[in-house]
């Protein structure tokens, strides 16, 4: 079987975190990034959803980067809210 090279650029510490990740799983980094591509061929796409924040999230996103309108709820609120 012939194969291809493919030469990536990546943060070092972003390469580290997830060769140990992948080695926990069993996988070696050549054979993630060929399931990737595996993905993106039966999904005809990036296998997730890629989209733009909306104003409302990006408006969210600036209050938190801002420590602005925070609210600070327990566990069991959370739980609460989810099952409403």
């Amino acid at each position: 079987m012939k194969t291809a090279i493919i030469n990536a650029r990546v943060k070092p510490e972003l390469k580290t975190e997830v060769e140990q990740i992948l080695d926990q799983l069993g996988i070696t980094t050549t054979q993630a990034i060929t399931m990737f591509f595996e993905q993106i061929k039966l999904n005809r796409g990036i296998p997730f959803e890629l989209k733009l924040p909306n104003e409302e999230t990006l408006a969210a996103m600036e209050d938190a980067r801002a420590n602005r309108d925070l609210e600070t709820v327990d566990i069991a609120q959370l739980k609460a809210r989810m099952t409403q």
